[in-house]
């Protein structure tokens, strides 16, 4: 039994489609061997159906012979047991060759998405993303599951052709010939499928990530009137993709036509030879029931082949559109391998200085310079140096700098799932750190609560409070939070401050704010100007500073406002 997702993967072959399909087989060669072994076994035993009963007649019936047709009809019974357990067992493993294959492709997929990290957006589009995980993936997994008929029919035919060539040479011959024109006619109505199904393929991602970044935005398109223009241009690209689907289904209309029309004329070419045969002597009535019976079984193994075929295409195309996603490198290189210790978070570039187990709040008018220092202190871009214990951040290596520093910047997302196992353990101690205590309650069973995508069914500041508690549940090192109360009222926002301050005790912490709530209650105050730490202190002692108090206070700059904003932060 598969326990799936796989513990171990492997590691795909990215220089070729082909090569990309046979480093999967040759992964599951398990399951992909014991689908071929029944699949051919399944597929020879009703092409040795006609022989058997042609025997039957000719030697038991014309023949009179009781003993030799009480014997055939046994050979006809064992022969169909067989193809009934053969059938379950090839069925059973090419299932099982589909599904691993699947997730198999599905586990690479996902891997790439959590290397690139931040850069996956800037790499490719989100359709793009969706449309290789859910429809590749799928395309992928049936060129697998195929392959147990397709060599089935193989193996049956190359039977069936033995079979011909012994009882009569030029019906042997007609079959052995036939078959490979059959599939130079298949062939033409292939190729152009394969580039339809390309475009297809590629308009299909390109609508995806249009209606992706629809939705995403839709408030702020209703805020500015513009959802009309975005309706229109979605209705443009999606009549590109009917376009491309309208090709698709012609060729492959040709393609179901001609798996009809050509084993159907070669299935009449053949009774009709045997049975001119027959007619002029030369086929006993057993032979020309057989060839009859190979005739019509002909056709499962040929439409079988038409079928593997049309899928490989398929799985050709999926592949290569899945190797592009997996080809692509992270934007920040990942050849650190130096040992950091514990010490002090030091940015060069801008002269921020925060001493271990301190909490530092940087205040910044410019947001995004505060964006660009928060993307330094996590290293999701090597602009400028940044030293974590005295050790630059890009001598580290990545896995360990995501480790020990935990950036929560203001695009942070809720995944789908259950509540639990969103936020981790420790997971009641950090929503009361949060003051989301009152979004446990309300929701319908708690912490085993399903969340939707995005946790749609939560407002802003709920998300946002889900978000920090699943962050201080984490308990790293370094936690770096971009403005993390900005959807919250001034109560919960007081309440967070302050048990934000208790819970990280010890540990290190950046808060990019300009909330005074939370900057009374840092232990640090560092002030950004044109990116450049100019002043520190507490923000009691900094709210003397003109600049700072602009930014804080919003710009007025009455002596007055200054008391009144001591007044509410010590509230």
């Amino acid at each position: 039994m598969r326990t799936l997702p796989l513990a171990d993967p492997g590691t795909p072959d990215l220089r070729s489609p082909l090569r990309f399909l046979l480093r999967i087989a040759r992964l599951q060669r398990r399951e992909v061997a014991g689908g071929v072994l029944f699949g051919v076994v399944w597929m020879a035993s009703q092409a040795l159906v006609p022989y058997v009963l042609g025997r039957a007649i000719d030697d038991g019936i014309a023949g009179r012979d009781h003993d030799a047709l009480a014997r055939w009809v046994l050979v006809l019974v064992g022969i169909a047991v067989l193809q009934g357990l053969s059938a379950v067992l090839r069925h059973r493993f090419a299932v099982a060759s589909w599904v691993v294959a699947a997730f198999r492709s599905f586990q690479w997929v996902s891997a790439q998405t959590v290397r690139l990290g931040a850069a996956l957006p800037v790499r490719t589009s989100t359709g793009e993303i969706v449309s290789v995980g859910a429809t590749d993936t799928v395309a992928i997994a049936r060129a697998l599951d195929v392959t147990a008929r397709f060599t089935g029919a193989v193996v049956a035919f190359a039977l069936v052709a033995v079979l011909l060539l012994n009882a009569s040479l030029v019906l042997g011959l007609v079959v052995v010939v036939g078959v490979p024109l059959f599939s130079l006619v298949i062939g033409p109505a292939l190729r152009p499928l394969h580039g339809r199904q390309a475009a297809q393929r590629a308009a299909l991602g390109h609508l995806t990530s249009r209606g992706a970044d629809t939705v995403a935005g839709l408030r702020v398109l209703r805020g500015v009137g513009g959802e009309a223009v975005f309706v229109e241009r979605y209705r443009r690209e999606s009549q590109v993709v009917r376009r491309a689907g309208v090709e698709v289904a012609r060729s492959q209309a040709l393609l179901d036509a001609a798996q009809v029309l050509v084993p159907g004329t070669f299935v009449v070419l053949v009774t009709w030879l045997a049975a001119r045969s027959a007619v002029q002597g030369s086929l006993s009535v057993g032979e020309l029931v057989a060839f009859y019976g190979y005739a019509a079984f002909l056709t499962t193994p040929l439409r079988t082949i038409t079928e593997a075929a049309d899928k490989y295409t398929r799985a050709l195309v999926a592949a290569r559109r899945a190797i592009a996603l997996l080809a692509l490198e992270p934007a920040l290189p990942d050849d650190g391998t130096a040992q950091g210790p514990a010490g002090m978070l030091h940015d060069v570039r801008s002269g921020l200085l925060v001493r271990p187990g301190v909490m530092v709040a940087v205040v910044s008018a410019d947001p995004e310079r505060a964006t660009a220092l928060v993307e330094r202190l996590g290293r999701y871009v090597d602009d400028g140096e940044v030293r974590l214990g005295g050790v630059l951040l890009s001598a580290l290596p990545l896995a360990d700098v995501r480790r020990r520093v935990l950036v929560v910047d203001k695009g942070a997302l809720l995944l789908s799932g259950r509540l639990r196992d969103e936020v981790g353990p420790g997971a009641e101690a950090a929503l009361e750190t949060a003051c989301a205590a009152d979004v446990l309650e309300a929701l319908p069973d708690g912490l085993d609560t399903v969340l939707e995508e995005r946790g749609r069914q939560l407002s802003g500041g709920q998300r946002q409070r889900l978000v920090l508690a699943r962050a201080l549940a984490a308990d790293p090192e370094v936690l770096v939070l971009d403005e993390p109360t900005s959807a919250v009222d001034a109560h919960t926002e007081t309440r967070i401050a302050d048990r934000l301050h208790a819970c990280r005790t010890g540990r290190t912490t950046v808060l990019v704010s300009t909330s005074p709530l939370l900057l009374d209650r840092a232990d640090e105050v560092a002030l950004l100007v044109d990116g450049v730490v100019v002043a520190t202190g507490t923000h009691r002692g900094l709210l003397a500073d003109a600049a700072y108090r602009s930014v804080v206070l919003r710009g007025d700059a009455a002596d007055g406002l200054v008391d009144d904003e001591l007044s509410e932060a010590t509230a």
